[in-house]
């Protein structure tokens, strides 16, 4: 599941949006399973933006109003960073993975959790926010934060887009990683794509109180209850602290594997739409305490509609290039899209448990360029940033708004952004850059409807 605090935010839905720029922090057409039918395997088809319909996967999507993807993000879809063997996000996702099937086995010495990693990113919007609670009118659903194919269709903002469907298959206990899409502002935590895993594990009210002494004269469920800062209304107060007790003691372990023993952790109350009570673990790392993960007991309501309604669950979720960037010592996200030999042999280790702490590439000097406009009424930052992604690509290091200025007389407001040039494999010459900084401005200009001030 995708958490946020009290308003989503714009990238990862179970990190709270001030803290996730560290990072970079709910689940098609023609079939009845779409993301099963739509799964990422095999060689992916060469995605095509008509001038009617756009072409991903295979499958032809009508065109309208809400249409805002673009060749380069629909060009990652199909890279499989998190199950491409000895990437560094499928190293974390691999040990996470590695860990509960060591740490959780059935009776019948099978894990008990199952791992769906291959889920196509192209989901309805439906998925996407309705099956998560998530209000028609929230602003997390807006077209400047979100990649829609049409209003119906979009790539997924968050991995839980698929919860309700892997629920309703019957699944009490799985992982699931992806890659997940939003248009966000730039620099060197922040990409328009990056990688989610989460687990959801759900408890009959037999498995929940077996250990329990007299548990046979316990229950998940109360009527006439009501909804207090420690349960919902549906929920025993039992029922919900021998979840939360799981919960915690599940994520402390893969936390201390992650991390090591001796690592200190703490746990801090907030709100998510999806879950209540509500989660996040923090760690000390190196000297701060910083936010890995958001967790909490599953709405009831969820569950309800996904046809496990005798059933009470927890959930969480974390960001693999988040933690990737923290344990391998990885400084800028777009390495992760990387196809330098001197980055991917650094990971190329028989053990994925092993440490590793990445070795920077030679730096090369960055450039920088300003570029300022007047502002028409409809613009908005997340366009600006978009604009820059599609003509500049992953030259572009960061984009810093660094003056915001309001004429006296006229009431005309302007903006300056400075723009850092880098290339991670090579020097850049400034009159390569000047090239494509004038064409920023000339696209500026004619789809934004800026009035340049260079």
């Amino acid at each position: 599941m995708t958490f946020s605090s009290s308003i989503l935010s714009r990238r990862q839905l179970w990190i709270r949006p001030h803290l996730h720029r560290l990072l970079s922090d709910a689940w098609t057409n023609g079939c009845a399973a779409p993301s099963r039918c739509l799964s990422t395997d095999g060689p992916s088809l060469h995605p095509v933006i008509g001038e009617n319909s756009v072409e991903l996967l295979g499958h032809s999507y009508p065109r309208d109003d809400f249409t805002n993807v673009t060749p380069k993000i629909l060009g990652k879809v199909g890279r499989h960073l998190h199950n491409q063997p000895y990437h560094p996000l499928w190293l974390i996702k691999e040990r996470i993975k590695a860990h509960f099937y060591s740490s959780y086995i059935g009776r019948w010495g099978n894990p008990v959790f199952s791992v769906h990693d291959n889920l196509s990113p192209v989901v309805t919007v439906e998925q996407n926010f309705d099956s998560l609670l998530i209000p028609a009118d929230h602003p997390s659903r807006k077209p400047g934060d979100n990649y829609y194919l049409n209003r119906t269709t979009m790539l997924r903002a968050h991995t839980s887009a698929h919860q309700t469907e892997l629920v309703r298959s019957g699944l009490d206990a799985f992982l699931l990683a992806g890659d997940v899409y939003r248009r966000d502002e730039i620099d060197a935590s922040h990409y328009p794509v990056f990688h989610q895993m989460e687990g959801v594990r759900l408890f009959s009210n037999h498995e929940l109180f077996s250990k329990v002494p007299n548990g046979e004269d316990l229950s998940l469920f109360e009527r006439g209850g009501r909804r207090t800062p420690h349960k919902q209304e549906s929920h025993t107060l039992e029922a919900v602290k021998l979840v939360e007790f799981d919960l915690k003691q599940t994520l402390t372990r893969l936390v201390t594997h992650l991390f090591g023993s001796d690592v200190d952790v703490r746990w801090v109350d907030c709100y998510f739409p999806f879950t209540h009570p509500s989660f996040e673990l923090e760690v000390r790392f190196q000297g701060d305490w910083m936010e890995v993960l958001g967790c909490g007991v599953m709405e009831q309501e969820l569950l309800n509609s996904a046809g496990a309604g005798n059933k009470l669950g927890w959930a969480f979720g974390l960001g693999l290039e988040r933690l990737a960037m923290i344990l391998y010592s990885i400084p800028d996200i777009r390495l992760f899209w990387s196809r330098d030999e001197r980055f991917l042999k650094q990971f190329r280790v028989e053990d994925v448990q092993q440490h590793i702490c990445f070795q920077p590439l030679s730096k090369y000097p960055p450039l920088l360029n300003d570029i300022s406009f007047w502002l028409p009424e409809s613009f908005t930052e997340n366009d600006f940033y978009e604009l820059v992604r599609m003509v500049g690509g992953d030259l572009v290091e960061k984009v810093t708004l660094v003056d915001d200025f309001t004429h006296p007389k006229s009431g005309r407001r302007s903006h300056c952004y400075r723009i850092v040039y880098r290339h991670m494999e090579r020097t850049l010459t400034q009159q390569e850059v000047r090239q494509v900084h004038e064409q920023i401005e000339r696209t500026a200009e004619a789809e934004l409807g800026v009035q340049g001030r260079y």
